[in-house]
Formats: C-alpha cells, structure tokens, sequence
C-alpha cells in the first residue's frame, strides 16, 4: 500500500467513525487539510471544518504574506495539535507534495476553477467555494476533472445544509402545502456595490498582484479606504468582488445561493432558457462595473423563477431582502438565511415559522471570530459533514460541483444575456446555446498569459 492509498483508506474510515460519533481510533488517522485562499471565507471555512472534525490541517497558501502569516496562528491556536501549518505563496508548490486528502479553495472567484482542478489531479478531495468559475467552460472542466479523477468535490451553497431551510422544504413543499408552483421569485437588496473612486497606486511589498490576478485581466492596483493590517490599506480584500474581470457581479455572488436554493428545494435541473436586463442605471459615479440594477428570468418550462438585485434604494420586504418567495395556488412560502414563513391562501398570518439555528455556548471560539456570519455558521458546519461523509462513501455530496455548475452557469448566462440584448435558450444535452454562436463564444473567457484556459 503506497501513501496515496493509505490516506485514503484512513481518511474513509475517519470520515465514517466522524459520521457515526468521533472514536479514538479515528484520532490516529486524521486527514491531511490544506487551504488555498486564507481571507475571510476561506478561514471561515477551515473553521468550520475544525470545528467538526479531527483533521491536520498542514498547508495553507495565499499571495498576501500578513494574511497567510495571521491565518497560520489562528489555524495553531484552534487546531488540537497546536501545530502551525506550512505556508506557500503558489498553490501549485503546495500541491506538489501530494500529501493532502482534503483542499479547500477559498480564493477569489477568478481562481477558483484552476486551483480546484489542480487539486483533484493531486488526488485530493475538495471544498470550493461559490461561484465555481467565471465562465461557464471552466465549470464544464472542473466536473470533468471531477469525475475523472473520482474525487468528492462540495461547492460552498450551504443553503442546501441550513436546517430552517431543510425543515422548510419537508414541512411545506414536500408535504404539498404549497399547491402547485407556477413562480418562484428571488431578490437580493443589499447595499453591496462599491462605489468609490480610489487612486491607483502600487501594490504593497507583502502581496504577489502578479499572482493575485492569475489568469484575469491585469488592472491597475486600487487603493480604497480599507484598513485591515493596522493602518495599512488593503484594497484586494473585498474590493475585487466589484468588478467583472474578478467574478459575475452580484448574479454571481448573491443570485448563485438563491437560484441554487431553489433548484435544490424543488429538485430542479437546467432551465431551458435565460433572460435578463438592467445595468448601472444609478450608482454611475464609482469605478465599479458590475450592475447595480438587473433582473433574470430562468425559465423552467412550468415554472419560471425571477430573479431581481438593487445596490440602492429599500427593499421590498424588509424581512426578506435577500431570499425567496415561492407562489403556490394554495400559499406562499417565504424563505431566507436568516428564516421561514408559510402563509396559506387567503390569509395574511403565516402559520408555519423557522429561525437559523444558533449555537454560541457550543463554540466559545467564535465569539472573537472576526466577520462572523452567525446565521450561516451552523449550516457551514452541517455542510462539511456531509462533505466528509461522501468523502467515506465515495459519493457524491448534497452541493456536488456539477449542482454548484448548473447553478453558476445559469448565472453566467443571464449575464450574457444581458450583455447581448437577447435571451438564450440552452441546450443542457450538448452544454451550448441553441443556435446563438456569438452566445457560444462567450462561453469561454480569455486568460491572460502565461496562464491556460482548462478545456473539458
């Protein structure tokens, strides 16, 4: 038995005795973890998993050396061993040791596809964060690569582990308290689109910006109002979520979670076609170039889901300015991260209700934890126990990478859609836009070199 086969076989039975109950025995073969992308949800993640399983978490790697240094104390202060990891400024270094069972990806969107292929080819099993790529022939890669190399990759949609929305889905729609569904809408209204005009400078001596931007269009280094090292200004943390060279704007950020939500609560595959409209109809003074206004249609044949995002003004619903509302003949259900509420027909009162479920006193750890999404923390954990059990059963996860690619294509397509003007019908049998070459060709973005565009 070589080593590869060995941390396979102990990490199987861990995830098994993990399953079932935590044994000593497991203790003695803890799998090997390694994180690419140590800013705030990629240590959000590897937390999580800490949190709820044994593991040795050996390697971290990111381009910024204060935060790569800050996430190696806090993974020694946390993990049981006190050990600090091994710290890698390239993935691809980190990956030669071929050592790791487990690989969380929690980079920028940009770079996601590259490190999660990357990673299955080294024989790991992966955790990668949503969106899965920013165009759609790299998610087609990255379920190849998948299933090529028989590894169990979970995408970061942990609304399909939050249990309020688990109970949701078996208490009103399962039971068919909804009736039959003719219109899902979905929305998000925060106030999420940066909107300043920071000079560009160069970039700090501790952050690698060559390897920062990878494959994406270099721009210029901004400089924001962003302090996180003292008072050191930081513009990469955050800041690039508001541009399109980096990531799909909000269709991709926010929509992906609740579109995915969705198909997963009603067992949803492919819409047959997208449509969307909007741009930046108001907030046309800052740099940013992702939309503050859009709306998407994904229509579904008998059901058509609609998605709508504003970055100003007021929601319409207070409570739910980022979820979903699902219509039914005989109710309505209202559905977010932080709820639910079932309202029967005719009446204005819900009569079935959900709230997160919280566990502070459970984990005294998070309550220092910077950044802390309360409400999300316990589905994070449920999430990566169903990673760690398909890992044991070599099976495939509840957000497995080619549910986390349906859901993130669809979105990069609405965004086609509303670059070219037109709607797009798919073809989910052939991967491809029905009769819409210019469409086809957009499918694929361009790398910037020496980096190469994974195929298929």
């Amino acid at each position: 038995m070589n080593r590869r086969q060995f941390l396979q076989t102990s990490t199987a039975g861990f995830a098994l005795s993990t399953a079932a109950g935590y044994t000593a025995a497991a203790a003695e073969h803890k799998p090997r973890v390694g994180l690419i992308g140590c800013g705030w949800y990629g240590k959000c993640d590897l937390f999580r998993l800490i949190q709820v399983a044994p593991v040795d978490v050996v390697s971290l790697c990111d381009v910024d050396k204060k935060q790569l240094a800050q996430a190696a104390e806090l993974v020694a202060e946390r993990q049981a061993s006190k050990k600090q990891p091994r710290t890698y400024g390239d993935y691809r270094e980190m990956l030669k040791e071929k050592d790791l069972d487990i690989v969380l990806v929690g980079t920028p969107d940009h770079w996601h596809a590259l490190a999660m292929i990357a990673a299955v080819e080294a024989g790991a099993d992966v955790y990668v964060q949503k969106p899965i790529s920013v165009d759609v022939v790299e998610g087609q890669a990255m379920v190849a690569a998948a299933r090529k190399h028989n590894r169990v990759v979970q995408v970061g949609t942990q609304r399909r582990s939050t249990p309020h929305l688990v109970e949701a889905r078996d208490r009103v729609i399962k039971e068919g308290k909804l009736g039959q569904l003719g219109l899902v809408e979905i929305c998000c209204y925060y106030h999420m689109r940066a909107n300043d005009n920071p000079p560009t400078t160069d970039p700090p001596d501790f952050l690698d910006y060559e390897m920062w931007t990878g494959p994406a269009p270099l721009r210029e280094y901004d400089s924001p109002k962003q302090p996180t090292y003292g008072n050191e200004r930081v513009p990469h943390r955050r800041w690039w979520r508001t541009f399109m060279e980096y990531g799909n704007g909000i269709m991709g950020d926010m929509c992906i979670h609740m579109l995915d939500m969705v198909r997963w609560m009603l067992g949803l595959g492919w819409p047959k076609r997208i449509s969307s409209a909007g741009g930046i109809l108001v907030q046309k003074n800052g740099k940013s170039n992702i939309s503050d206004t859009q709306s998407a249609t994904f229509d579904f044949g008998d059901l058509q889901v609609v998605w709508q995002h504003r970055t100003w003004g007021d929601p319409p619903d207070a409570k739910y300015p980022w979820g979903a509302t699902f219509y039914g003949d005989k109710g309505t259900l209202k559905a977010s991260v932080n709820g639910y509420d079932f309202i029967p027909f005719g009446t204005h009162t819900p009569t079935l209700t959900g709230k997160p479920l919280m566990e502070p006193d459970k984990y005294p750890d998070e309550k220092t934890e910077p950044d802390l999404e309360t409400h999300a923390v316990t589905a994070n954990r449920a999430h990566q126990r169903d990673f760690l059990k398909a890992i044991a059963s070599r099976g495939k996860p509840v957000a497995d990478i080619e549910e986390g690619y349906i859901s993130t294509a669809s979105c990069i397509l609405a965004n086609l859609s509303m670059k070219l003007g037109r709607s797009l019908a798919w073809d989910a049998q052939k991967q491809q836009v029905i009769a819409d070459e210019e469409a086809n060709k957009l499918l694929r973005r361009t790398y910037r070199r020496p980096w190469t565009h994974p195929v298929p």
